[in-house]
C-alpha cells in the first residue's frame, strides 16, 4: 500500500467518523488533485476514491483523456469563459464548484448545449465569496440569489445542486463556529425559502484540510481534501 493510498483511507475514517447533524448522510469526500500526477489519482482511484477535484481547466482535460471514465471530476478553480468548450467536452465532468455569475452560467450552459455528446445535466454549486476577502472567488452574499435563480429557472443543461464556499483560513485561532459556515447555512435557508426549494436537496460544499471536520459537524455534504491525502505541493 502506497502512503497515498494510506493517507487517503486515514482521511476516509475521518469522514467517517466526523459528528454531523441527525439524519445527514456521509459527506461526499473530493480528492483536490491538482498538480499531482496521474500515477497519483490512480493510485488513488484503484483504493476506491472517484470524486476528484482540479483547479485549473488545461489539466482536468488533460487527465480525463488519461483515467478512466467513472471518474467524477469537480472543477474547483477560477472560470475562463474562453474554455467553456474545453470543460464542456469532458462527459464525466460531475460538478462546477465556482459558478459565481451569471455571465459565466451562461457561457458553460451555451457550450454544453453545442455539445452534442453531453446528455446529462451539469450538476452547479454557486460559490459564494462569505468572507468578503478580495483574494478569494465567489459572488457576494447579496447576488447569490440572482445567480441561483438563473441557474434554476433559465439554463437549459445545468442544475443547480448547491452552494460552496472557500472562507477565511482561521488556522488554530478558531474558538467557536466558523462564521463562514454559518453564513452559507444561513444563505441556503433564505434562498430555500426565497425559491420554493428543499433545503434537504441543497448541498453545501464546504471545508478543506484544515477544517473538514468542522464543516461537517454544521452540515456539509461535500469536502474538499488535499494535501492530507496527496501530501504539500
Amino acid at each position: 500500500m502506497t502512503d497515498i493510498v494510506e493517507r487517503l483511507q486515514s482521511v476516509q475514517r475521518r469522514v467517517l467518523d466526523a459528528p454531523r447533524p441527525l439524519g445527514q448522510s456521509l459527506p461526499r469526500l473530493v480528492a483536490v488533485s491538482k498538480f499531482k500526477s496521474v500515477h497519483d489519482i490512480k493510485s488513488c482511484y484503484d483504493a476506491g476514491q472517484r470524486n476528484f477535484g482540479e483547479n485549473y481547466i488545461k489539466e482536468l482535460v488533460e487527465k480525463s483523456y488519461q483515467l478512466p471514465s467513472d471518474i467524477m471530476w469537480h472543477f474547483i478553480g477560477t472560470f475562463q469563459s474562453n474554455k467553456a468548450k474545453s470543460l464542456a467536452g469532458i462527459l464525466n465532468f460531475f460538478v462546477w464548484e465556482t459558478c459565481s455569475s451569471v455571465k459565466h452560467a451562461i457561457s458553460i450552459d451555451q457550450a454544453l448545449r453545442d455539445n452534442p455528446n453531453r446528455k446529462q445535466p451539469l450538476k452547479v454549486f454557486v460559490q459564494v465569496n462569505t468572507s468578503g476577502e478580495k483574494a478569494k472567488g465567489g459572488c457576494a452574499v447579496k447576488d447569490c440569489k440572482d445567480v441561483v435563480e438563473y441557474v434554476l429557472r433559465h439554463s437549459h443543461k445545468l442544475q443547480f445542486s448547491g452552494l460552496m464556499t472557500i472562507g477565511r483560513d482561521y488556522g488554530s485561532t478558531l474558538s467557536a463556529d466558523n462564521e463562514d459556515f454559518l453564513l452559507l447555512l444561513e444563505l441556503r435557508r433564505e434562498i430555500c425559502t426565497e425559491l420554493g426549494l428543499d433545503s434537504s436537496t441543497v448541498e453545501l460544499s464546504m471545508g478543506m484540510s484544515s477544517d473538514f471536520e468542522h464543516a461537517i459537524k454544521l452540515g456539509s455534504t461535500n469536502v474538499r481534501v488535499g494535501s492530507l491525502i496527496f501530501g504539500s505541493r
